[in-house]
């Protein structure tokens, strides 16, 4: 089918646009595979002068359909037009447009976590000209590969897929991806989502997602112009929503579920860890919309919080969107948590004065949502200003004008189904898994295994694992192009590849296999009945006694085997890292559509494994140390918790460390700069702020500290990093740079992520990789009294991890204005 010639609808139920009116009717797709119903006929923007003729109505009597206005402006002439009870019945993620005024209906809910999903009410579907769509890794694969061009990609081709199929007919323009909560704890359901627990991780995953998604390369139209001087006119591809703010990472576990959690967290660590990512999001990737939270935090629910969303996201992060909640979030605060007493129409006016904007709801008890339930009689009982209401759409329909809603995007209207599941898109989807695995052990070398010796294997592992359709593909997925199991992919490179399953807790043919094949591989690990939205781990262990059988199969096999594990979340298999006969272990996570030839790529050697872990993979001692909804970072002395993440836990309860990951050849570091002094000047309108010390500590500099939000911030520290390749592999390698603050100050970081970079040497060969670190943003910490500050003293660079690794100290000297 010819793209160009491709009719659109407004989505699902969108082209109901007047309902008294208009009746349903079925268009065929000239070319294409089958009809697509539009009810109400093809159009390709609201502002149609046909359309409005067809209902009766003169587009040229609307000036919110007059292009030459500014957005604001036609916004501000939408919502005037409309009644109170027309306004409330669009707060609902189904808004149900105005009929009177033009307006279609429209469906918010989009999800795209690893690529275009069918999750929601109906939105985004499959079928006829488009029977699916690419689908990535899981997010936590992504992250390993530490790629920030690869995050960006992903987003793009999955935005491409999106704009493809609204022309379709086949999606909206709103989508709540990513998710951007930090895995505080191993536990957690939703690790597979998340880019992992380092907070500068997922906030860069987050900036580039959100741009592959949003921005849109060499628009040229004239509100692309006017978006120079006003962020609220520039135009983007699809509508991206980082979720689920702020302080989410429970979601049942041992009798305490998301929707009754009350966060009780410290200023220090939301600003450290919680709200960090999102406010990458907003200030550096300019993301269209934030999702608000189930839980509370300290008593008060997330989409209630004026601090929060109003304070913090509209005013000091500047957000050019709308703000969403979590599905029936307002309703939680009414059914579940009970919060206040609340009403429904208490709670739709607290969340509204608090900044919400649109509400997703559930149907329950024959109510939807809240906002659009509840909204009228909010205003009505004097309980919310009908200003509150307007300043919501206009956040909500600035969206969709910047989306071409209204007035169609020139640049994207030629994408069709020929643009979606393209040859080039599953590479990327097949090269996102490669990057992503994680070489944990490989003893002897034993990997990568050689095509040419190896004529024979035996695949050992659950079915779900082996022919993994649907394990590999995750949560959030929606219909993928194909699937390339590990079965496919190994089978691919040794025709003599035998399958024997272990689905019963043994494998009873373990020993007569393993001694007649030249090479066996275990594919082991969990699944989403075990990590998931709404489903915490009890434990890190292996479930379904495969840790017997793959010792069995090791045992049996006269030589040492490969393991492969599939799960988001860290895997305590100490078993299989003290065990000689388990001679390499990989992690491949939840590697999506094409995760069959990533893992065969990887393990025959046709790539070599770069991927690191983002995620601390503990022994599964740790959990049983401290509970889940303890929220603390730092060890708590007081009840004898550790702390959490690589950056406050440095005790023995860990198999494998973040950023831990191998490779096929060797690398080593080499630099020239051996240490780095910074002169700051504090400025005589600043003020130094105090540090918390060690004991012991008895002359503090004069200066302690320099408050991060009142400096210029231009200090630099750059340096160069030479990788060379010193084995007999092309490889590419991670590079990471970690800071650590002066050893005398108290409560501060072992040490954080500041930067990493991917690079690609060839054997033998050598590339400088340069750096140059903001001290601001490099060395600050944030204090017990959550002022974000530069210390004083001397700081460390870290420049690796595991065993290659080098550094040198950074004496930063606060000089303050006599």
């Amino acid at each position: 089918m010819a793209a160009s010639s491709s009719p659109r609808r407004l989505g699902f139920l969108a082209a109901l646009v007047f309902a008294v009116s208009v009746s349903a009717s079925v268009s065929s797709v000239s070319g294409g595979s089958g009809p697509i119903t539009t009810n109400g006929g093809n159009y390709t923007r609201v502002c149609d002068p046909a359309r409005f003729a067809a209902a009766g109505l003169d587009m040229a009597g609307f000036p919110y359909c007059d292009a030459s206005l500014p957005y604001a402006d036609r916004v501000r002439d939408l919502v005037g037009r409309m009644t109170l009870e027309e306004k409330v019945a669009n707060l609902g993620d189904r808004a149900g447009g105005a009929p009177r005024v033009g307006l279609p209906r429209y469906l918010w809910w989009g999800e795209a976590l690893h690529g275009v999903s069918d999750v929601g009410p109906g939105g985004t579907w499959f079928g006829d000209a488009v029977p699916g769509a690419t689908s990535f890794p899981l997010v936590i694969n992504s992250a390993a590969s530490f790629n920030e061009t690869l995050w960006r990609a992903i987003g793009g081709v999955v935005s491409t897929e999106i704009r493809a199929m609204y022309n379709l007919g086949h999606a909206e323009l709103t989508y709540w991806s990513p998710n951007i909560n930090v895995v505080r704890d191993p536990r957690w359901g939703r690790a597979s989502e998340t880019p992992g627990e380092d907070p500068f991780v997922v906030g860069r995953y987050a900036v580039n997602f959100v741009r592959g998604m949003q921005d849109i390369d060499g628009a040229t139209t004239a509100a692309s112009a006017a978006a120079a001087t006003d962020a609220f006119s520039r135009p983007i591809k699809v509508s991206s929503c980082c979720k689920h703010y702020a302080a989410y990472d429970v979601d049942a576990w041992n009798g305490t579920d998301r929707l009754t959690f009350d966060a009780r967290v410290q200023e220090r660590d939301m600003v450290e860890t919680f709200e960090r990512p999102f406010e990458m999001c907003i200030r550096d990737g300019d993301a269209s919309c934030v999702m608000c939270s189930y839980n509370r935090i300290n008593g008060v629910p997330a989409c209630a919080d004026a601090r929060l969303l109003t304070e913090t996201v509209r005013r000091d992060w500047q957000l050019h969107g709308y703000i969403v909640s979590d599905c029936d979030s307002v309703r939680v605060m009414v059914r579940d948590a009970k919060w206040l007493g609340y009403t429904g129409v208490e709670a739709t006016a607290a969340a509204m004065k608090a900044g919400l904007d649109l509400d997703c709801g559930m149907f329950w008890e024959g109510v939807h949502d809240f906002f659009t339930t509840y909204g009228v009689d909010a205003v009505r009982q004097g309980k919310l200003k009908e200003s509150a209401v307007d300043n919501a759409l206009t956040n909500l329909y600035l969206t969709l004008m910047r989306l071409g809603f209204f007035d169609g995007i020139p640049e994207l209207e030629s994408l069709g189904a020929a643009d979606v599941c393209t040859e080039e898109h599953k590479e990327l989807a097949a090269d996102a898994a490669r990057q992503g695995m994680v070489l944990l052990k490989n003893d002897a070398a034993l990997l990568p295994l050689s095509p040419e010796k190896v004529n024979s294997v035996a695949l050992f592992g659950q079915l779900q694992h082996i022919n993994a359709t649907d394990v590999m593909l995750g949560d959030y997925r929606g219909k993928p192009c194909r699937v390339v199991t590990p079965y496919d992919g190994v089978r691919k490179v040794v025709s003599s590849t035998s399958v024997h399953a272990c689905d019963k807790g043994s494998c009873d043919t373990a020993a007569a296999a393993a001694k007649t094949v030249d090479a066996t591989i275990v594919v082991a690990g969990l699944n989403m009945s075990v990590e998931r939205e709404s489903n915490d781990r009890e434990d890190l262990l292996l479930p379904w006694s495969q840790a017997s059988w793959i010792n069995a199969v090791a045992e049996a096999s006269p030589s040492p085997i490969v393991l492969v594990i599939m799960s988001a979340g860290g895997v305590d298999v100490s078993f299989a890292q003290d065990n000689p006969k388990i001679g390499a272990v990989v992690w491949a996570g939840y590697p999506g559509e094409e995760g069959g030839t990533a893992i065969a790529d990887v393990l025959f050697g046709k790539y070599n494994p770069g991927g690191r872990l983002p995620l601390t993979w503990y022994k599964n001692e740790y959990v049983s140390k401290i509970p889940m909804t303890s929220m603390a970072l730092r060890p708590d002395a007081e009840h004898g918790y550790p702390g959490r993440t690589y950056k406050f836990y440095g005790g023995a309860d860990v198999l494998y460390p973040f950023g831990h990951g191998l490779s096929y050849t060797n690398f080593t570091y080499a630099s020239a700069t051996a240490a780095a002094p910074v002169t700051v000047k504090v400025g005589a309108w600043e003020y130094c702020k105090q540090l918390t010390y060690k004991a012991g500590v008895s002359s503090p500099p004069a200066c302690p500290a320099v408050n991060v939000a009142s400096h210029a911030c231009q200090e630099e520290v750059s340096f160069a990093v030479t990788v060379a390749n010193t084995g007999g592999r092309d490889g590419t390698h991670v590079v990471p740079v970690y800071t650590a603050p002066p050893a005398e100050v108290d409560g501060a970081p072992r040490k954080q992520l500041v930067a990493f970079r991917r690079v690609r040497v060839a054997a033998g060969a050598a590339v400088e990789v340069a750096f140059a670190l903001n001290v601001c943003k490099a060395f600050a910490i944030v204090e017990e009294t959550a002022y974000t500050v530069v210390p004083s003293g001397v700081s460390r660079v870290l420049v690796g991890d595991d065993a290659l690794s080098l550094s040198f100290p950074v004496q930063i000297d606060l000089q303050a204005a006599a």
